[in-house]
C-alpha cells in the first residue's frame, strides 16, 4: 500500500457474524484478532474495530457499519480493514458503493485480508469488482436454495407461518393441528357472515362473547384465507395442506362470493375500496394542541381522536373537547398559510431564523427502529397476500410507499450534520416547488407537497399554529 504520509497509516477494523453458523469459522474474536495481527506486522495504527454481531450482509442496514460510514470524515483513517470481502457485504451493488462512494470519496482505501489486496493499487480496485460478483452469486445460491425448500414445503402441503397460526390451529413440531375452542370461533364467524350479518357486526359480537382482539380487519382475512378448507399457500401458489380443515369447502366459496359480490362491493366508501391510500389532504398531519391525540377525518370534519373515541389505542384524554373542524376549511386555511408566509418576506425569516439554532444531528438509534418497523411493515402485507386475506392489488401500492420510506431512512443513517443554510436551502426550495405545483395536481401529489414543509398542524380551538419541517 502506498503510503498517504511519514507516519505509520491510522486503520479502522470491521469486522461481522450473521447466524451461529458462521460463528464457528468467522468468530468476532476470530476476525478481530486477525486484523490486530495484520495491522501489527504492517506497522500501522489499529484505531478502532467496529463489530456488528447478528446481521446479515445482504444489506447495509448494521448500526455499526453505519457509525463506521457517519465517522469516515473525521475520524482521520487512511484506510479500512476486513478480514474477508464478504464481510463488509455480500451484495455486489452494496459492495461497490460501499467503497466507490464512501470510502474512496473519503480518500480512504479498503483492504481485505483474506484476499490480500488493497483498492489502493489498480489491480486491488479491479480484484473488489470481480470478488464481489462471486459474492453475490453465492447469496442468490443461498436465496434460491432457501426459496426452493419453501416451494417443496408448500407443496408436501406444509403450512407457512412459523410459530404463528391462523385461529382454530396450533402450530406443533411445523405442523398445524386444529385447535377445538377456536375451531368452533371460526365456524361461528362464517355462519354469522353466511346468515347476513355484517362484518363489524360479526366483530362486536365475538368481542362480546369471546373477548380479545376481533377486527374487521381480522374477520375479513378469516373469510378469505383457505387455510380453514385444508390448504396452504406459498409465493402466490395454493397447495393440498397436510392439516385438517375447519370448515366445508361450500361454506368457503359461498363466503368467497358474497364478498366480491356487486352489491357488497357498491356500499363500500372510497376509503374502504383503497385502505392504504390517505383520502384527506391533512391525514395524519392535524394533532390536539390540548391533550396531544391525533385528529382523524370522520363524516366531513377533522375530530380529536381522544373526543370522538374512534379508536380506543389513540385516545389520550377521555375528557379532551376541542373543537372539531369541518375538512375543507382546515384544508384551506393550512393552504392560504403557506402561500401567505412565501409572500411575506418578514415572517419568512422569522420562520427560518427561528431553526436557525444549532444544527440537526441524526439520531440513528431512533431512524434504526423506525427502520426495522418499516420492514416488519413490509413483511406483515406479503404475508396477508400470501394467505389470501388481501388482494395484492391493494396491497402494492402501501409496500411500495413503505419501500419508499425505506430507501429514504437508509439514507438518513449515514447522513452527517446538515447545516443551518443548507436546512434553510432546502426548505424554501421545498416552498417553491408548493408554490409551483400544488394547484391541479392529484391530492397525493398535494398530500405530499404540504407535507414537505410542514411536519404537524396544531389545533387548539380556532386557533391552528404550523410546525415547519425545517
Amino acid at each position: 500500500m502506498s503510503p498517504k504520509a511519514s507516519a505509520p497509516l491510522t486503520v479502522c477494523g470491521y469486522v461481522r457474524v450473521s447466524t451461529e453458523n458462521q460463528l464457528e469459522n468467522y468468530s468476532i474474536e476470530e476476525q478481530s484478532q486477525r486484523i490486530r495481527s495484520y495491522c501489527q506486522a504492517k506497522g500501522w495504527v489499529l484505531q478502532k474495530i467496529y463489530t456488528d454481531g447478528g446481521y446479515s450482509g445482504g444489506n447495509t442496514n448494521r448500526p455499526a457499519l453505519q457509525e463506521l460510514l457517519a465517522g469516515l470524515p473525521t475520524c482521520g483513517a487512511d484506510a479500512v480493514v476486513v478480514y474477508k470481502l464478504d464481510r463488509l457485504s455480500r451484495s455486489q451493488k452494496d459492495t461497490l458503493t460501499l467503497i466507490e462512494d464512501y470510502f474512496l470519496a473519503q480518500g480512504v482505501d479498503f483492504i481485505s485480508i483474506n484476499e490480500n489486496f488493497d483498492t489502493s493499487t489498480p489491480f486491488g480496485r479491479a480484484m473488489i469488482g470481480i470478488l464481489s460478483v462471486f459474492a453475490q452469486l453465492e447469496k442468490d445460491q443461498i436465496t434460491e436454495r432457501f426459496t426452493m425448500g419453501r416451494i417443496g414445503r408448500g407443496k408436501a402441503g406444509y403450512y407457512h407461518g412459523g410459530g404463528t397460526s391462523p385461529t382454530g390451529y396450533d402450530y406443533v413440531n411445523g405442523e398445524l393441528v386444529v385447535n377445538e375452542y377456536q375451531a368452533a370461533q371460526v365456524r361461528e364467524v362464517f355462519q354469522r357472515f353466511l346468515a347476513g350479518e355484517s362484518i363489524n357486526a360479526i366483530a362486536r359480537q365475538m368481542i362480546k362473547t369471546y373477548g380479545g382482539n376481533w377486527s374487521s380487519a381480522k374477520i375479513c382475512g378469516m373469510l378469505r384465507n383457505s387455510v380453514y378448507v385444508g390448504k396452504v399457500k406459498f409465493a402466490g401458489e395454493e397447495y393440498d395442506g397436510r392439516h385438517q380443515p375447519i370448515i366445508p369447502q361450500d361454506w368457503f366459496d359461498d363466503a368467497g362470493r358474497l364478498l366480491t359480490s356487486p352489491e357488497r362491493e357498491d356500499k363500500k366508501t372510497p376509503a374502504q375500496k383503497t385502505p392504504f391510500r390517505a383520502g384527506f389532504l391533512l391525514s395524519s398531519l392535524v394533532y390536539c394542541a390540548r391533550c396531544g391525540a391525533r385528529y382523524s377525518a370522520v363524516h366531513g370534519y377533522y375530530k380529536c381522536y381522544s373526543r370522538s373515541k374512534a379508536t380506543r389505542k389513540f385516545i389520550v384524554d377521555p375528557n379532551c373537547k376541542n373543537d372539531n373542524w369541518p375538512i375543507e376549511d382546515l384544508d384551506n386555511l393550512v393552504v392560504s398559510y403557506i402561500r401567505r408566509l412565501s409572500a411575506n418576506q418578514s415572517n419568512l425569516e422569522a420562520v427560518l431564523q427561528s431553526a436557525s439554532a444549532g444544527e440537526v444531528k441524526v439520531d440513528t438509534a431512533a431512524i434504526t427502529r423506525k427502520l426495522k418497523d418499516v420492514e416488519q411493515q413490509i413483511s406483515r402485507l406479503i404475508d396477508l397476500y400470501q394467505v389470501g386475506s388481501v388482494p395484492m392489488g391493494l396491497l402494492s401500492e402501501r409496500i411500495h410507499q413503505l419501500n419508499l420510506e425505506k430507501e429514504v431512512l437508509s439514507k438518513e443513517l449515514v447522513s452527517i450534520p446538515v447545516s443551518f443554510e443548507e436546512r434553510r436551502n432546502s426548505f424554501l426550495k421545498k416552498l417553491w416547488g408548493f408554490l409551483e405545483h400544488f394547484d391541479g395536481s392529484p391530492l397525493d401529489t398535494q398530500r405530499l407537497l404540504v407535507s414537505s414543509i410542514v411536519t404537524k398542524v396544531w389545533v387548539d380551538g380556532s386557533t391552528v399554529e404550523l410546525e415547519w419541517r425545517i
